[in-house]
């Protein structure tokens, strides 16, 4: 999804870093910048910390697998040696002699110390891990992008609940203003004017909390993106909608069989246990395999005594062994091997919760997505028959036949139930990318964009 929309991100990215740059010299807030779904995914993609954290640890598995590769070659030694002896030492047949000599040697060695089944396996572990660190950086990728969602929804809610309250208190302040002209012309009872007062300023109070919940809620959301939080996120629509990414009417067994075939989790775990299963195979079958030595001088050597002394000439030295370790760290070493099953059988125990726990995180994210549906339908038609009593109150109150307290009672049930709507909605969206995240498809889906219901 990433590859395919690095120019937008390029753009959106250049767009945010101007922002920054202007709220550095103005020492003032931004102007808000607006983001749509689709920038905020490729926003979450491209610069969080988790990522790119998870991306380190990627880098790191795969050089530990590219050092296991080179192991496997020898390496070169090129130096210079001095030795030199003077007065007494034993010769071959047992007397002490004086001897006074010196020797030099320079040129290149060639060297190999290759433990032949450790490195074998030693490499297959390391790509397996390698595998398994590929799999857990699109794990936090896809975490990143649900985070982000949710991130966005809430601050989409904000805002429309921003508005809402404004409009509240638009409606409130005209009310009073009303009474307030008919209190003075004794039209009004003063208790009415006195409780539209209070309904006022209450609705006012509401309205600074709104603005409260959006400022935090764009701060979570630049957060996660890491967009200077002096730039105010604002959601791309003005008003939100519902959104279906996934059928809450799909069977919960195929929805986990589909989540566990996708799940980069599921992969990672798999990947952990392969490479468990080459650690213990080496700890097993290893020490069988003899370890090799090898080394090749290809030089100059000169030297002499007090007598005579020869000039540099060419010399070469070849050296190859095989030898068995027998004991602690080798053969008949039983720890070494009950060390790699242990860890093989935790590798397998891990894996299991995964499974396990992607198959909670289904059901759990199905019965969210279902109960958020359900609820946004019966608030959808509470807040139809709330708007027709809310109409009513206003139409009698227009024409003197209803009371102060009933308008303000079916205001008050009518803001309500848009509210509960609002967070409703939101709800219902999170929900809908959570199933879509705990199914495996968010990296996948999430940058086609939702389809209305």
């Amino acid at each position: 999804m990433l590859s395919d929309t690095k120019a937008g991100m390029l753009l959106c990215l250049g767009a945010l870093l101007l922002a920054g740059f202007a709220a550095g010299a103005a020492e003032a807030v931004d102007k808000p910048v607006r983001v749509d779904l689709a920038t905020t995914l490729r926003l979450a993609g491209a610069d969080n910390l988790d990522i790119r954290l998870a991306r380190e640890k990627m880098t790191e598995a795969k050089a530990a697998d590219e050092a296991a590769t080179w192991q496997f070659f020898p390496w070169l030694s090129p130096g210079i040696s001095y030795r030199a002896h003077d007065n007494r030492i034993q010769n071959v047949e047992g007397r002490m002699i004086d001897v006074s000599r010196d020797s030099a040697s320079f040129g290149p060695s060639l060297m190999l110390q290759l433990d032949i089944g450790e490195s074998i396996y030693r490499k297959l572990a390391a790509s397996r891990l390698s595998s398994a660190a590929v799999h857990g950086a699109e794990a936090r990728l896809q975490e990143t992008l649900s985070s982000a969602v949710a991130a966005y929804f809430e601050c989409a809610e904000a805002q429309a609940g921003v508005a809402l309250a404004r409009e509240n208190v638009t409606l409130s302040e005209e009310y009073s203003r009303q009474l307030e002209k008919a209190g003075e012309a004794g039209l009004a009872f003063r208790g009415d004017v006195l409780r539209v007062r209070s309904q006022m300023e209450r609705q006012r109070a509401d309205f600074a909390a709104a603005i409260e919940k959006q400022s935090l809620a764009s701060t979570r959301l630049g957060q996660i993106l890491r967009i200077n939080p002096r730039i105010q996120l604002l959601a791309q629509e003005t008003e939100l909608t519902p959104v279906v990414m996934v059928q809450t009417n799909s069977p919960l067994g195929e929805l986990i069989r589909k989540a566990l075939g996708r799940r980069p989790e599921i992969f990672e775990s798999q990947a952990n246990v392969e490479a468990a299963a080459e650690a213990r195979k080496g700890a097993r079958y290893g020490p069988l395999y003899p370890t090799l030595g090898a080394q090749v001088f290809v030089g100059g050597l000169e030297g002499g005594n007090q007598v005579s002394h020869g000039s540099a000439a060419e010399s070469q030295d070849y050296q190859v062994t095989l030898s068995w370790r027998i004991g602690p760290g080798g053969i008949f070493d039983r720890s070494r091997t009950r060390l790699a099953e242990s860890r093989l059988r935790s590798a397998e125990l891990v894996s299991s919760k995964v499974q396990e726990e992607i198959a909670r995180q289904v059901a759990d994210a199905l019965a969210a997505a279902v109960a958020a549906g359900e609820k946004l339908a019966r608030l959808t038609s509470a807040m139809a028959a709330a708007d027709e009593a809310f109409q009513l109150a206003r139409g009698r109150r227009e024409f003197g036949i209803g009371v102060v307290a009933e308008t303000i009672l079916a205001e008050q049930e009518f803001t309500r139930l848009r509210l509960d709507r609002l967070n409703a909605i939101s709800r219902h969206n999170k929900a809908q990318y959570q199933l879509l995240r705990v199914t495996g498809d968010l990296g996948v889906s999430a940058g086609s964009g939702p389809r209305k219901p």
